[in-house]
């Protein structure tokens, strides 16, 4: 897929992907050997038939191929841009036991895209609104969803598609929750997302902003009220630190809160919007996931010297798509790989000065199936370091789970729900995604809010 020069991009946020052209996708379409057990579509969380939208493309249907997948996800554009097809769908095709995988992904996001052109919807932001298609009866039963990132938005557009009236309700004053403010316009933009959303709110589904359920609102007051049923997907928001010393100084930063910044206050619109954010000219970012190659692309175009990924572990084991390690390669991230921060030193005004490290090497797997980073005696080293931003993983989002009585938590804070259906403890209230499950993909959020909405449909039609 065609990308912006590396030169060009660190210094802007506009998207670095560039799409497909109409040729590449039939092209790339024209590659799918169309194989009668189809191993793409069980690789799929939202059930996507995926051979029957790429044959639509190869025709160039375009306008077929969209449906077909609409038919399943709610959100093609954002799935085609960051959902990590490459260990789901991709990684079972059939060509790619000898061969690259069909691009599916990108194919996704080219119809959609292609969809949103041709509607024009593509530059408008939110507030334009979506004609309405609404399906919704008046007389069906009322559902909250709460939350309105990858997964509520999935079972609210879904539920919508039954028939029920569902209103999302969201605590900040937009909606997307971490498609919205986790991930860099640079890989996300927010018109394309403001375009999902009208969508959405197209099949009949109400969005309430600025209302935080456990204080606004309790889930018992909207059960006894006007609401038959509840959906919980209020994600992952509550930041992991690795306990060591200095990590409370001036210049740190967890990636959940640095991220939060660039997209609340609009740092990526520089200098039309002065974000307060301090970057120094050295970053180190602790961690080797996706949300850590974010924070580490983000600094470089905040105006970072240099930027370096701190990570205990070797490449192998890097969490991050290949793609984005690439990215941040070629704009210029260094790597500092089996390395263990140990201490963050101040300049003796609570400023960060530097970070104590000591290098690494691998032992026998540990549970997670990657070989354990042991320490090795004698090999301290300093890096100069001004801003450090942990990007280490993040729980689940305390606030309504603590709030909330009769609703069973395990003990990392998440909710407990049955895998399948999304029910928790709390007759009529169901939970899915990030707050279930912990940090997971966004396409993995939205399958949970596909299989809580089906479970909310026969859970009201048992009650009726």
């Amino acid at each position: 897929m065609p990308r912006q020069d590396p030169a060009e991009r660190i210094h802007n946020f506009n998207e670095v992907a560039l799409g497909y052209t109409e040729e590449q996708a039939v092209r790339e379409a024209e590659r799918c050997i169309q194989c009668k057990k189809a191993p793409c579509k069980a690789g799929c969380p939202v059930e996507i038939d995926i051979p029957s939208f790429i044959k639509a493309i190869k025709e160039k249907n375009f306008a077929c191929a969209i449906e077909i997948i609409k038919e399943k996800n709610n959100l093609p554009a954002v799935c085609g841009r960051v959902c990590p097809q490459e260990m789901q769908c991709e990684k079972v095709c059939t060509l790619g036991k000898k061969l690259e995988p069909v691009a599916i992904g990108r194919l996704e996001r080219f119809v959609a895209d292609w969809q949103l052109e041709k509607k024009g919807d593509s530059p408008r932001p939110a507030s334009a609104g979506a004609p309405t298609t609404s399906s919704v009866n008046s007389n069906s039963p009322r559902v909250a969803v709460i939350g309105s990132g990858p997964a509520g938005l999935t079972c609210a557009a879904d539920l919508a598609k039954m028939g029920y009236k569902v209103t999302i309700f969201e605590s900040l004053h937009n909606t997307g929750g971490v498609l919205r403010y986790g991930i860099p316009e640079f890989r996300m933009p927010k018109h394309i997302l403001d375009a999902e959303i009208n969508y959405i709110k197209s099949l009949g589904v109400e969005i309430m902003v600025n209302t935080l359920v456990g204080e606004s609102i309790t889930l018992k007051d909207m059960l006894e009220n006007e609401y038959k049923a509840i959906f919980i997907g209020t994600g992952a928001g509550l930041p992991y630190f690795m306990g060591i010393k200095g990590e409370n100084l001036n210049g740190v930063y967890s990636a959940n809160e640095f991220l939060t910044r660039v997209n609340l206050m609009k740092a990526y619109e520089f200098p039309q919007y002065d974000t307060p954010l301090k970057i120094g000219n050295r970053v180190a970012v602790i961690g080797a996931g996706n949300v850590s190659m974010d924070s580490a692309r983000v600094s470089l175009r905040l105006g970072a010297k240099e930027v370096w990924i701190v990570y205990r572990r070797s490449e192998i084991e890097m969490p991050a798509r290949i793609e984005e390690i690439e990215n941040a390669r070629e704009e210029g991230v260094r790597f500092n790989l089996l390395t263990l921060p140990v201490e963050i030193v101040d300049d003796e005004r609570n400023w960060v000065k530097a970070m104590k490290c000591i290098k690494m090497k691998l032992g026998e797997p540990d549970q997670s199936g990657r070989r354990r980073p042991i320490p090795i005696e004698g090999s301290e080293f300093t890096m100069e370091i001004d801003t450090v931003i942990v990007a280490i993983g993040q729980g689940p989002n305390p606030l309504l789970p603590m709030k909330t009585q009769g609703l069973k938590i395990g003990k990392h804070g998440n909710i407990i729900a049955k895998s399948l259906t999304g029910e928790t403890s709390i007759k009529g209230v169901f939970a899915g995604g990030d707050i279930v499950s912990g940090a997971a993909t966004v396409i993995e959020a939205m399958g949970a809010g596909k299989r809580a909405a089906r479970a909310i449909d026969e859970y009201l039609k048992k009650e009726k």
